[in-house]
């Protein structure tokens, strides 16, 4: 029998080795895995490359990863806001790098992961520093640079409901960047709010199939 639950976030991160790259889902708090972060944060894993929209919120979630020392390097689009503070003393001290990436070509690198592409052509970053060491080429009269798809060891993502085979059903904009992540990654954990029985998803409201989900833990459940 196929089932994908496993009973704690401790059991679905155990094996996530030092140096791994891992991308988080969310837009801010919108749809953020906040259990397993923490127990990311408990799991005791280091020198980690982290690939989210954002640098963390406050002190806590991503941020609490970022305050412990846990994270190398990076890769997002908005390092900056008004409660990235964490982020924001590491990278002034020199202690964490950064790789900046356009939000639309930061989405477009994850789903070319998952699809397979080996790189695509976007005006986004043209005459500015991002574009510095990059391929480029006109189009049709138009500048472009080349970008390469981004791939992860593992997806920390956040859905409403699974199934055991693994199939995701999301709320709302929760979804975000959660479906791209799980394609684009080698292992998908998924916390979720519910786990229900085959067949009482409808298969029309499914957004990610249980193809590119690994594993599957119930929030609420055991850490």
């Amino acid at each position: 029998m196929i089932s994908k639950i496993f009973d704690s976030f401790r059991a679905a991160l155990a094996d996530i080795p030092d140096g791994a790259s891992i991308m988080i889902g969310g837009f801010g708090l919108a749809g953020q895995p906040t259990e397993l972060i923490e127990a990311l944060l408990d799991q005791g894993a280091k020198d980690l490359v982290i690939i989210n929209n954002n640098a963390g919120n406050g002190d806590t979630g991503l941020a609490a990863l970022l305050k412990a020392g846990r994270v190398r390097k990076i890769i997002c689009s908005f390092p900056r806001q008004s409660d990235s503070q964490v982020f924001d003393g590491l990278y002034r001290a020199g202690k964490i790098e950064l790789e900046l990436v356009p939000q639309g070509n930061l989405a477009e690198r994850i789903r070319a992961a998952g699809a397979g592409i080996g790189g695509f052509y976007t005006p986004t970053g043209v005459g500015t520093p991002l574009a510095e060491g990059k391929e480029s080429r006109r189009i049709h009269g138009r500048d472009y640079i080349l970008e390469y798809p981004l791939h992860a060891d593992y997806a920390l993502i956040k859905a409403r409901s699974a199934d055991r085979w693994g199939n995701l059903v999301y709320r709302k904009t929760a979804r975000n960047f959660g479906p791209i992540m799980a394609t684009a990654s080698r292992v998908a954990v998924v916390q979720v709010e519910n786990i229900v029985e085959l067949g009482e998803l409808d298969p029309e409201t499914i957004v990610t199939p249980g193809l590119f989900v690994q594993r599957v833990v119930a929030a609420g459940g055991q850490q």
